[in-house]
């Protein structure tokens, strides 16, 4: 089977609907409860791709999984820290998709200027906290019965990883874009490729 990594586009957004949806009716994982459509979807993507990358892996022309990086704050001085999120297919699961798509992404954030990274997961949540782990994850704070849902309150983890020391005077990050255009730029979408071969 060939699994590449590329930048996700509008027209992948049923796909990307479809891995999503299951974490909005069957879990409590996203605190969404209403599926998106596929409109609002191509819209996130679309939104995303101004300032932030949004990757998906495609394996024999299906996707199975994507990542995307997004603000973790509004305000200027948190553009460089950003959160993560990463959806892989139920049927694609423990295959590296995961940690490849991370691996892209870390190349790619680090390379506009990006210094942390943030992930936040609901729990009890052992597969994703386990993938956190592996990857490099602190464990930065836990706030108990935080979110309610689907009846009952969940706690909620946040993680932190260092993607860059952080400069004294740091320049303003790139938007995605203008990392796009880098003449290495089809090696820096492809740093997590390797992690895909057992998938």
């Amino acid at each position: 089977m060939k699994s590449e990594i590329r930048v996700a586009t509008p027209a992948d957004a049923a796909e990307i609907r479809d891995i999503y949806a299951p974490f909005c009716e069957d879990s409590a994982v996203t605190f969404e409860e209403s599926v998106p459509t596929e409109a609002e979807m191509a819209e996130r993507v679309e939104a995303t791709l101004e300032t932030y990358p949004w990757l998906v892996c495609e394996r024999d022309g299906e996707v199975v999984g994507y990542a995307y990086a997004s603000a973790l704050r509004p305000r200027r001085a948190y553009e460089w820290v950003v959160e993560l999120s990463v959806y892989v297919a139920e049927d694609a699961r423990q295959g590296g998709i995961g940690r490849g798509l991370y691996a892209s992404l870390f190349a790619i954030l680090e390379r506009q200027g990006v210094c942390d990274a943030y992930s936040v997961t609901t729990l009890p949540n052992p597969e994703t906290v386990r993938f956190h782990e592996r990857l490099g994850f602190e464990r930065f704070a836990d706030f108990p019965r935080v979110g309610y849902t689907q009846g009952e309150w969940h706690d909620v983890r946040w993680w932190r990883r260092e993607i860059a020391t952080k400069p004294e005077n740091p320049s303003r990050p790139d938007p995605f874009p203008v990392v796009r255009d880098s003449p290495d730029w089809n090696e820096l979408v492809a740093t997590g490729e390797p992690h895909l071969e057992s998938s």
